[in-house]
């Protein structure tokens, strides 16, 4: 997924933007919540994790304006304010998911998967298909049970499209959801990475994954069933 992590503490935004990264999201991060709104407008997210308590423009406010001109880009508000009436105040003001400071990583890996999926419509992290299966949240594939060994770049062009599996994604797409501002793109990177991981799977034993749609972009196909 691309994400925005608009938080002002330099050492936890570099945390979340390692760790968000080494998952295989692609990830801008801003300091305050003017920048947030100027970002959210200019590019497409499919997720925006927001601190509340930001100079210039405090998150709520960034919040409101986005939501106020139309913005449907899930957010997830990550905060010292543990209040009830506090994440009530953040839902209420458009937020999609609200979790309190100090945090574990893992949840919030699993609160961003939960939103991501959501955007989507898909309510589970694991989705079956003809001869593999995709699970989301492990970030893997596995056929007849046993793991695909791709690399994270790969797993994030299998679930870019299992997210959206049914319907072709073009590479333009793909890309912009792969890969950031400042990685460099070859002419046919995509291609590339869809070879590999059709060789891949080949050699795992399933003969068919990735279907081409020609003049258009990649597909999965509809998912034989979904899993929690």
């Amino acid at each position: 997924m691309r994400i925005l992590v608009v938080e002002d503490s330099d050492v936890l935004r570099e945390s979340l933007v390692d760790g968000l990264t080494q998952v295989g999201h692609v990830v801008d991060a801003v300091g305050d919540g003017r920048q947030a709104v100027i970002y959210a407008r200019t590019t497409d997210y499919d997720l925006i994790i927001l601190d509340l308590m930001l100079p210039v423009m405090d998150g709520l406010t960034a919040l409101r304006e986005l939501r106020s001109k139309g913005s449907e880009t899930h957010v997830l508000i990550l905060s010292a304010r543990d209040r009830v009436e506090q994440r009530v105040e953040g839902l209420r003001s458009g937020a999609d998911d609200y979790l309190v400071k100090p945090f574990a990583f893992e949840e919030l890996l699993v609160r961003v998967e939960a939103v991501g999926r959501r955007g989507h419509g898909r309510k589970v992290s694991r989705l079956r298909f003809p001869g593999f299966e995709v699970d989301l949240s492990a970030r893997r594939v596995t056929v007849s049970g046993t793991e695909v060994d791709l690399t994270s770049k790969e797993f994030a062009l299998v679930e870019c499209l299992a997210l959206d599996a049914g319907r072709p994604v073009s590479r333009a797409q793909i890309e912009d959801r792969i890969y950031d501002e400042h990685s460099p793109v070859w002419s046919n990177a995509i291609d590339s990475l869809v070879s590999s991981i059709r060789r891949k799977m080949s050699e795992s034993g399933c003969a068919e994954s990735i279907l081409t749609r020609r003049g258009v972009g990649y597909e999965l196909p509809t998912p034989l069933g979904e899993s929690a």
